[in-house]
């Protein structure tokens, strides 16, 4: 697990679909979650049908945010922030060897509390100021280097991150960059050379 986290947007499910489609087309995004808080809770069902399809399509691996019971109904991973449900609970509800991801907000302890439950990975965040969570404030990159030193399981930054400032994170410790606008808030055109530029960025910054 290494390299650019797609989170999706609540663009219209069609125009979503076709920024999907040429995104996974490059084969170079490591994960695809499934994100939609504006869309009603009678049509997610539908729309994670057409999205997995396209994961298989691709061999992405797809996860849903913050609803195990949608993951158990389609047999995929899940992500869970810190008042969605338990990591222990989708480790006995969902299939073994899917990808189960948990916020950690800025502490190490839930991070350490979440592997010992099962977590897949940890995420850390809001790297920096973002419009999704504006709440969020941000946390800079020291707990990223603390977790990445202490853990051996692959680390995900979220928060405001884009190509031009994401060096320093990975440099910091992230496996895993995740984004929705600096890809997503794209033209379907411009988002294949976005995405090859992150993943070039991968390729050129270690971890330090």
């Amino acid at each position: 697990m290494r390299g650019l986290y797609l989170i999706t947007n609540d663009d219209p499910i069609q125009l979503l679909l076709e920024k999907l489609e040429v995104a996974l087309s490059t084969k170079q995004v490591a994960i695809l979650q499934y994100r939609r808080k504006k869309v009603a809770q009678s049509d997610q069902a539908n729309e994670v049908k057409q999205i997995k399809q396209l994961c298989e399509k691709y061999q992405t691996p797809f996860l849903i945010n913050d609803d195990l019971d949608l993951a158990e109904q389609f047999s995929l991973g899940v992500h869970l922030g810190q008042s969605d449900g338990e990591i222990s609970d989708a480790v006995q509800r969902l299939p073994q060897g899917v990808i189960i991801g948990r916020t950690c907000l800025n502490s190490i302890e839930l991070a350490e509390k979440a592997i010992a439950e099962g977590a897949s990975y940890v995420a850390f965040g809001a790297i920096y100021a973002t419009s999704t969570k504006p709440e969020a404030g941000n946390i800079g990159l020291a707990t990223l280097q603390q977790a990445s030193k202490k853990f051996d399981l692959p680390i995900c930054a979220i928060g405001g991150l884009t190509v031009e400032n994401s060096q320093a994170v990975i440099e910091a410790g992230a496996d895993l960059c995740a984004v929705i606008s600096d890809i997503l808030a794209l033209s379907v055109e411009n988002i294949p050379a976005r995405v090859a530029a992150w993943a070039q960025l991968f390729a050129e910054t270690a971890k330090s």
